[in-house]
């Protein structure tokens, strides 16, 4: 290979940007296996996952940019993916091959949350990527409902392991597998952890990019010890837009965040109904609570999801809506949340030197940095006063309920912690532990 040419090839490719990373491909080290010959150049552009949303764009702007050369005849891209170790799970033999697990949960029941946890699993294999699903619901589990498979009649085993039950290209488990007659589960909280465990670690889920794991609703005990035993790598949260469940998803991000656990995306199911005769978007459950998560948590992946008859008949059918109705409106609203859970575990993964950093002390006082520049500075006492947790606003009038002049200018914090890529949360010496700041309202 002529040096000259794989240098030009090389400048010419770092004008493609990662928009994620926020760097370009060769930086990033996406070009592998360059190979060029008599004006052919063939080379690997390797992703950080096979579900990169943004995939066939990289290509097609490969080609553009190298075709610009005036000695370049052909140009061939071949699409890898790199294999990431979880170390959290090389100790489960199920787990091993397992490169990222993504928990779907809700505070409360009948949210939607199988109904979003299954079209997201098939939304990541359509998009290359593969993918297991899990149900760790054992008192009403949902996936032999949603997904409809003839013919399975109780687990069998391979290799000492669990098979999983196959349906297009998806790995599936369900403690309803376990017991087809449909009888319900009768046992009490630890146990009901165990075999939520077991199904989890024990099932031959091979190479995996993607585990989603349909948890069971709430926020006590049973989906504490889930989420820590199988350590995930973010959590998508589905609700509704009522008030009670705009508390619950508050519940469920402080769970999450006290496990370190990042919120990956918020899905407001039953958003709104559109009509047929007016054609305009009528919110029968209310509105505004996305927009109340955004501005005091910093989560700006929300997702609304229209109340749709479809959605229904398709879940009594067994067949997700991406595979029913691959072109639907529908089916482009699960899309979405899939690209977006993509590209937030991408920029938890890759975050390195960019990734948000909040520290203290008392000469400089709250420093926000991202890798060496400092981006801000805070005196706590004014990052106190301005903190907008329920106790300290009210989360539907936005009305303060903090007395600013209750807050002492000598006030620090006690410990500072970050929730995913963002926010931080910082408990204070005065006794407050609910403090949760948005970097770009630090």
């Amino acid at each position: 290979m002529n040096k000259p040419e794989k240098k030009q090839v090389l400048e010419a490719l770092k004008v493609i940007i990662d928009p994620d990373l926020g760097k370009d491909i060769v930086t990033l080290g996406f070009i592998k296996n360059l190979q060029i010959e008599n004006g052919d150049i063939r080379f690997d552009l390797e992703l950080t996952t096979p579900a990169c949303p943004i995939k066939d764009r990289f290509v097609q702007q490969c080609k553009t940019e190298l075709t610009k050369l005036e000695w370049v005849q052909n140009v061939d891209v071949t699409l890898t993916a790199r294999k990431r170790k979880n170390a959290a799970t090389q100790d489960a033999p199920g787990l091993k091959g397992v490169s990222r697990i993504i928990g779907v949960s809700s505070c409360k029941g009948g949210v939607g949350k199988s109904t979003v946890a299954v079209n997201l699993a098939y939304a990541l294999a359509k998009n290359g990527a593969k993918v297991g699903l899990l149900d760790a619901d054992i008192y009403g589990p949902s996936i032999p409902t949603l997904v409809s498979t003839p013919g399975v009649e109780g687990l069998r085993q391979e290799n000492q392991l669990i098979a999983p039950i196959i349906h297009d290209s998806v790995k599936l488990m369900s403690f309803g597998y376990a017991t087809p007659e449909g009888k319900a589960a009768i046992m009490r909280g630890p146990m009901v952890s165990g075999v939520i465990t077991q199904l989890a670690t024990t099932t031959n889920w091979g190479e995996l990019d993607y585990l989603v794991v349909d948890m069971p609703p709430g926020t006590g005990d049973i989906q504490l010890t889930l989420t820590q035993q199988l350590k995930f790598d973010g959590a998508v949260i589905v609700t509704t837009p009522q008030k009670l469940s705009f508390v619950d998803v508050v519940k469920g991000i402080q769970m999450f965040d006290a496990v370190q656990v990042p919120t990956l995306a918020i899905v407001e199911n039953m958003s709104y109904f559109i009509c047929d005769k007016c054609d305009s978007r009528h919110r029968i459950f209310g509105a505004g609570a996305l927009e109340k998560l955004t501005a005091q948590y910093g989560i700006t992946n929300t997702f609304e999801i229209p109340l749709q008859p479809d959605v229904s008949s398709q879940c009594d059918a067994g067949t997700p809506t991406v595979l029913a109705a691959p072109d639907s409106e529908l089916a482009g609203y699960y899309r979405a949340v899939a690209d977006s859970v993509v590209r937030e575990v991408q920029k938890i993964e890759n975050s390195g030197e960019n990734k948000p950093t909040v520290t203290y002390s008392r000469k400089d006082g709250i420093v926000l940095k991202r890798g060496d520049d400092i981006v801000k500075q805070v005196s706590p006492a004014d990052l106190r006063r301005r903190c907008s947790c329920a106790n300290c606003k009210d989360e539907f009038t936005g009305k303060p309920i903090l007395k600013p002049e209750s807050v002492k200018d000598d006030i620090e914090p006690v410990s500072i912690r970050p929730m995913g890529n963002y926010a931080v949360a910082i408990e204070w010496s005065d006794g407050h532990t609910s403090s949760i700041y948005p970097y770009d309202k630090i």
